[in-house]
């Protein structure tokens, strides 16, 4: 990872809007994102949790409004940010191991080759997750939460200050989704992470604060996260603090 000593490792937002085939995906969006935080996107199904990922990726652009990553534009820092897309938009049924899935979080347009260096950062990322015994494995032949493990190693072997991780937890059993969790918690000791999560009530247990997108957008410390925010957030029911706990339509938790 990388240093700066100009106080501009974050995240800003200024102003943004981006709208997709004349639909508005984000509107207005003002937000600020600082060292070592460690943060949950929420909010309903179209609301703009992916698009808000991209932007800061710089893979889109906005059509509004200027973000900086440590006080640059996007493309300019993003072998620095660590990216694990969703795993259901994922192709990854393939006769690769683990090792040639991981590799891949170490390709440059400048090469297609990988160097020893690249090696021993691919196998310190895998070990990192606790996955070196799976090392020969074939990709396909690991479980669904070993496949999301193997896939945050692959966000993780270019040494990014920025982790962003696309609903990481999906389609996981409850024990699956808390040893992930597990393993965020300690990266976030050293680097800054967003994560997309439908999972409020599990989250707020982890991350120190949740950022609400609805089109707009507005972060809270989890300390502040209630059923009648949670409802507001989601316009309907919503599964929150146990799994066999919902919202109430007057924002009370019950069982």
């Amino acid at each position: 990872m990388q240093n700066d000593n100009d106080n501009t490792h974050e995240i800003t937002l200024n102003n943004i809007s981006f709208a997709y085939k004349q639909r508005n995906i984000l509107e207005n969006v003002d937000l600020v994102i600082k060292k070592g935080e460690f943060a949950s996107i929420v909010g309903p199904n179209g609301g703009g949790k992916t698009t808000l990922l991209k932007l800061i990726l710089g893979l889109i652009k906005p059509d509004k409004g200027v973000i900086r990553i440590f006080g640059k534009s996007p493309d300019k820092v993003r072998q620095r940010i660590g990216y694990m897309p969703q795993y259901a938009h994922l192709d990854m049924d393939f006769p690769a191991t683990v090792m040639d899935v991981v590799l891949m979080g170490r390709l440059r347009k400048t090469s297609l080759w990988f160097s020893k260096k690249d090696k021993i950062k691919v196998l310190n990322a895998i070990d990192e997750i606790g996955m070196t015994a799976f090392i020969n494995t074939k990709f396909n032949e690991l479980s669904g939460g070993q496949k999301q493990r193997i896939l945050i190693a692959r966000a993780l072997c270019s040494n990014p200050d920025i982790l962003l991780l696309d609903e990481p937890t999906a389609n996981v059993d409850q024990q699956t989704e808390k040893n992930l969790f597990s393993i965020l918690q300690k990266l976030s000791l050293k680097m800054t992470i967003l994560l997309v999560s439908h999972d409020l009530g599990f989250v707020s247990k982890y991350v120190k604060s949740v950022i609400c997108v609805n089109r707009q957008v507005v972060i809270h410390p989890t300390t502040l996260i209630n059923g009648a925010m949670i409802k507001d957030i989601y316009h309907g029911d919503l599964k929150m603090v146990r799994h066999d706990h919902r919202c109430s339509p007057e924002g009370h938790i019950h069982d």
